[in-house]
């Protein structure tokens, strides 16, 4: 048998280093593996390193690679790759997301080198794919570990894309906790112009329409009908802005919104809320869910995907279902009417991240993938 050489060389193939849940977590496992045992490269198949990327090269000395794909499947790009896995003599390609995972696998033949396949989330709605029926159990059954980031997500791989759910693994995101000084956050508060009397409600998340923004913006108008003191706080930017403004202006919620537009590091909004707020159509592991319980924050989240595996309803949080107006709006109106039953969901938010969703345990679990 071959001697194994340390460090092990992990190239992870992913679309880009842009901000999102992908690149969060990859960020985690390049600067949290052992670098005794692990050395980390990162390819970029739509050409684009991102701002993540780059912060990773300047802090970390992460080395990236990008090219970017032709429309239809790209032979020129699975070549590419190829030419990387050889000529860096890597032992593993760490796929994210299934795109990245066919140019992945296509590209490791005859290299030597081993497959592993994370899938971080599904699209809103899920649909089966006869292509998929044909190809993907083949190339699960020919790939060394497969990785999906709930149970749920597991579910939607084996139903929608037909991978052998024997062969799939779970592994939860993790992240390292959000630490905030109380001088920025009260700084910050005193910028927006929040007022001490006013409950904080809100999310961080791309202005997209799978997540539902729409759906908080009028359950802001109920409360506030209801005379509750609530200010919404929406921080990100997407292809949702403008509707979601148009929509602000005809509930007439005027100041009591703020869109405070794409933030690079939005960890300080995010400790102003009281209440985070997640009314998606569909989730994997959202990652600023996990920010927010890391802080101790309580969430009001829609039944979907992997957010119910995260959220304990009714000890870190309140669940309802999917696009349910009166459900969402009356849970929010229940945590703002029982303080003591929002402080204690907000230790046992910060506990339960602590015991489940740390780095260090989702760094662990992939560390032993690898090996």
């Amino acid at each position: 048998m071959k001697e194994h050489r340390y460090p092990t060389r992990i190239l992870h193939v992913t679309f880009n280093m842009g901000f999102g849940g992908t690149e969060q977590v990859i960020r985690q496992l390049v600067t949290n593996l052992d670098k005794s045992r692990f050395h980390n490269e990162i390819a970029c198949i739509d050409g684009e390193v991102g701002a993540i990327g780059q912060a990773l090269e300047t802090e970390h000395g992460i080395k990236h690679h990008a090219r970017q794909r032709a429309s239809g499947f790209d032979l020129k790009t699975i070549l590419w790759l190829r030419h990387l896995i050889k000529s860096g003599k890597f032992d593993i390609v760490h796929c994210h997301q299934y795109s990245p995972y066919a140019y992945g696998w296509f590209a490791h033949l005859g290299t030597g080198a081993k497959v592993v396949f994370t899938e971080h989330g599904r699209f809103h709605p899920d649909q089966h794919r006869k292509k998929a029926k044909l190809i993907n159990p083949f190339i699960a059954r020919t790939s060394h570990k497969l990785v999906a980031i709930s149970s749920a997500t597991r579910d939607a791989l084996v139903e929608y894309e037909y991978f052998p759910r024997d062969r799939i693994s779970v592994i939860y995101n993790g992240i390292a906790p959000l630490e905030v000084s109380e001088q920025a956050r009260t700084a910050l508060k005193e910028e927006l112009g929040i007022q001490p009397d006013e409950t904080v409600i809100g999310t961080v998340a791309r202005l997209d329409a799978v997540k539902n923004h729409a759906m908080m913006l009028k359950a802001t108008r109920t409360l506030l009908d209801q005379d509750a003191p609530v200010r919404l706080l929406l921080v990100g930017d997407g292809p949702e802005r403008d509707n979601l403004e148009k929509l602000a202006a005809a509930l007439n919620l005027g100041e009591s919104v703020i869109f405070t537009g794409f933030q690079s590091e939005p960890a300080d909004y995010l400790s102003l809320m009281d209440i985070f707020l997640l009314p998606s159509f569909t989730e994997g592991t959202s990652m600023t869910l996990l920010e927010a319980m890391s802080l101790g924050i309580p969430t009001v989240a829609t039944r979907v995907g992997g957010t119910p595996e995260i959220v304990a309803d009714g000890e870190t949080g309140k669940l309802v279902g999917s696009d349910d107006l009166p459900a969402f709006t009356r849970a929010i109106q229940e945590l703002l009417q029982d303080p003591n039953a929002l402080s204690k969901m907000s230790q046992q938010a910060k506990r339960r991240f602590e015991e489940r969703f740390s780095a260090e345990q989702m760094v662990q679990q992939y560390e032993h993938c690898y090996q």
